[in-house]
């Protein structure tokens, strides 16, 4: 929302300046964006006056003028056709910055010649696209500060305007009086009346207007206009350009610059037709479709079965609440008019404009909400103005429906204030504050205003109340404690458990993201989601439209943005939800981790190696040994899929599946537009078996002072055999005695087939033997040797190798 210094002071009495307003209006929580002040773009520049102007010596189109200046005459090379003696015009001097080039100036030579600055256009100095020839001023002394001219003879050329974010709970502020009133009741001025007085129509409208029944409880509840005849329909005034072109407007007509003024100053929407070009009433009804209407942006739209026209006898002539049909649109050849002003469906509008994809100021403030009780007033306003700006004669009022009743009450509780936000405020100042919002207060009950719609209960009372108030005389204070001494834990299990993994996947050395939890179509469907159970009926965007079914889409859409800037080497975790389907019992809690690229060298001359497979197992045990995970397993390849087949894994007990890790598929990779290699891992969060016994203590430590002893094996297999299968095989020889077996070597290859024959390979383990009441002796230490080599020649078919 844009609006000017000016216009804010149509509607607010005040004399506080542009940096109190933006500070006041943050604080109210319409925070400013952005202010630009053209003075302060224009306080260099100066008036001069032209003594003298010759031909160039060596350019047709340029003049040699001596010019008179506060720091005396100076020569200066201008290349305007007006360019001549005894006009006063705008100097920029040697070190101006001229925004309108984007240059700073400095002593140049021009074919020769020595130039000691320059005479501006109005483009040059950005109040205009005039630029064909520089400024000529009526009046003004030499050295006079060019925005002290422009303050006196055009005050809007000089007017500060402000850009301030609107939430989508105030469509209020979406107007000009709706900023005023909010700081009115900061106290930063007094708002000022807005006297409505009913312009006398003088003849029978005719052009009618009738809303379909189906269509006047959820659609259009109002709509009303009135036809004004004999308008010239010529440019608006300069004041009314100035404000339009200040908030970033094309002034167009007077007639359409009035339905601008109005939509930005009093969050009023309208429109106007042009009467010779519609035929019969007006109809408001939904459409059929297969019908065409080529728009005011001048793009043709398909009206599509429901959506919510209006048409004449020829068809369809507006996109009801949106945008204007070409057809019936004014022209400067206008002469009779026909001025709506309606109650549009939020709703309605909304479906409407997202399906077509039209962005427009009315739609967006009526699916949003504007004030359905000043439709009528916002109509006489307009024709009021229109009669001044355009003359004419108006028509009596046609109106079909009728205004919508929006009241509703709250009890205003003064305590609550306190409970709520924890300020102190006086009943007789929230009160106060309530009614300067617009409030009717009676007893203890304060109703709504008709254009405040986002009131819905006795906490916004409050809200509004702290609001103006100001948020920042909160004064922090330690909470209460019910009884001395430490208070119990609050965190949930689960909650506890998020945090160890967070904590766990940083100290690892990855980056946490926070993704949306809504993805595209597309990219849910390549991680077996996309389905109607998870989209979305209202999504904020084409490419939000389902609920995520695993957390790795939002990693890598991440992955593929910081590529795109140059970031190829990352390290990127979430912990969040995935959804399988849209009930409160469908979703799952996640973490997730994908590493890209290389991994870091230890030391500057480190080597690099693609991160693989087993830097995403590691990470993985890691946070599930965090998480408490039992140190026993089971791993399989019966992977989803998005991942490699061949490389990538699940580990689980039985059928709970605690974690997925190993290579993203080379298609996804593809499909996401990231450029691998790229690992990644899933754990399944709240499958990780919670303790049985809840203590306060730790478990016994269990550490033997015996000697461990180690054993190696090296056992001859199938070459499909897999290496976990022979590990497993050989801790199950002895449970008790056996505290690790690990793999540290492979013989595969021709040579290896070349030695123990075709099809076959090398698997080399360690065992490691860990006493606990009595040191091992040799023939015990055989046994369990003879019982490893049996239970892996049992489970894999494989021999010890001699």
């Amino acid at each position: 929302m844009k609006f000017t210094l000016s216009w804010l002071k149509d509607h607010l009495d005040t004399t506080a300046s542009v940096d109190q307003i933006a500070e006041a209006l943050t604080d109210l929580g319409l925070e400013v964006e952005e202010i630009s002040n053209p003075a302060a773009r224009l306080s260099t520049f100066t008036l001069a006056k032209v003594l003298h102007a010759e031909q160039h010596p060596d350019a047709d189109r340029l003049r040699v003028c001596r010019v008179m200046t506060d720091e005396g005459e100076k020569q200066i090379v201008c290349g305007a056709p007006n360019a001549r003696a005894g006009i006063t015009v705008v100097l920029c001097k040697p070190g101006d910055y001229v925004p309108g080039i984007d240059v700073t100036l400095g002593v140049g030579k021009i074919r020769g010649v020595e130039s000691h600055g320059m005479m501006a256009s109005e483009r040059e100095l950005e109040l205009s696209d005039e630029h064909n020839g520089i400024i000529e001023l009526p009046s003004g002394e030499v050295g006079e500060k060019f925005v002290d001219w422009l303050a006196a003879n055009r005050p809007g050329a000089v007017d500060p305007m402000i850009h301030i974010k609107i939430t989508p709970n105030r469509p209020d502020a979406l107007g000009v009086r709706g900023i005023a009133r909010d700081l009115a009741a900061r106290g930063l001025g007094t708002l000022k009346p807005l006297s409505v007085d009913p312009v006398a129509g003088t003849f029978d409208s005719p052009v009618g207007v009738v809303i379909d029944a189906a269509l006047k409880d959820k659609g259009c509840p109002l709509f009303t206009g009135r036809t004004i005849r004999g308008v010239k329909n010529g440019p608006s005034p300069a004041w009314l350009q100035a404000r339009l072109k200040a908030i970033g407007l094309r002034p167009i007509s007077a007639l359409v610059d009035i339905t601008n003024y109005f939509t930005f100053g009093l969050n009023r929407p309208l429109h106007v037709f042009d009467v010779a070009k519609v035929r019969g009433d007006l109809r408001i009804h939904p459409a059929k479709g297969g019908e065409e209407l080529l728009a005011l942006d001048g793009k043709t739209y398909s009206v599509r079965e429901g959506m919510m026209v209006i048409s004449d006898d020829q068809g369809p002539e507006s996109l009801a609440g949106i945008m204007g049909g070409e057809h019936s649109g004014c022209t400067e050849d206008t002469v009779d008019v026909f001025l709506e002003s309606a109650y549009w469906d939020p709703i309605t509008i909304a479906t409407t404009g997202r399906a077509l994809r039209i962005n427009s100021d009315a739609r967006y403030r009526f699916e949003r909400g504007v004030d359905p009780a000043f439709t009528l007033p916002g109509l006489e306003l307009a024709t009021r103005m229109v009669l001044d700006l355009c003359g004419g004669e108006p028509s009596h009022v046609v109106v079909d429906g009728a205004v919508p009743d929006t009241t509703r009450a709250y009890r205003l509780d003064p305590a609550r204030v306190v409970s709520l936000v924890g300020m102190e405020i006086p009943e007789a100042t929230q009160r106060a504050t309530l009614e300067a919002l617009g409030f009717t207060l009676a007893a203890d009950m304060a109703t709504p205003p008709s254009w405040r719609p986002d009131i819905l209960g006795e906490a916004d009372l409050v809200e509004e109340v702290a609001r103006i108030a100001s948020l920042t005389k909160l004064v922090g204070k330690p909470m209460r404690r019910a009884r001395p001494g430490v208070p119990k834990p609050i965190l949930t299990p689960m909650q506890v458990r998020e945090k160890a993994a967070r904590r766990t996947l940083a100290a690892l050395g990855y980056n946490e993201c926070v993704t949306y939890s809504f993805i595209d179509s597309a990219s849910a469907a390549l991680f077996g989601g996309g389905s109607e159970a998870t989209r979305l009926e209202n999504p904020i965007s084409s490419e939000m439209t389902h609920m995520r079914p695993d957390l790795l889409p939002g990693l890598l859409q991440a992955a593929a943005r910081n590529q795109a800037r140059g970031f190829m080497d990352l390290a990127l975790f979430e912990v969040g939800p995935a959804f399988a389907g849209g009930e409160p019992g469908e979703q799952e809690v996640q973490a997730a981790g994908l590493l890209v690229g290389a991994s870091a060298p230890r030391d500057p001359f480190g080597s690099r190696r693609a991160v693989d497979v087993f830097d995403a197992k590691a990470d993985a045990e890691a946070v599930l040994a965090a998480l408490g995970a039992p140190a026993k397993v089971q791993i399989n390849r019966k992977v989803a899929g998005w991942w490699h087949p061949g490389r990538s894994g699940v580990i689980g007990l039985g059928p709970n599946v605690l974690c997925t890790f190993g290579e993203v598929h080379p298609k996804i990779l593809r499909e996401m537009d990231v450029k691998g290699p790229a690992v990644a891992f899933t754990i399944q969060v709240a499958r990780v078996p919670f303790p049985k016994v809840k203590t306060a203590t730790r478990p016994a430590l269990a550490i033997s002072d015996l000697q461990a002893v180690e054993r190696d094996f090296a056992f001859v297999v199938d070459a499909s055999v897999e290496a976990l299968t022979l590990v497993n095989a050989a801790q199950g020889a002895d449970k008790a005695l056996i505290e690790e077996v690990r793999v540290f070597d492979q013989f595969t290859g021709d040579k290896a087939e070349a030695q123990m024959g075709a099809g076959k390979k090398s698997l080399a383990i360690t065992v490691r033997l860990q006493p606990r009441d009595k040191t091992l002796t040799d023939e015990e230490i055989e046994a369990v040797g003879a019982k490893i080599v049996e239970k892996v020649a049992k489970a894999t078919g494989g021999s010890l190798r001699g």
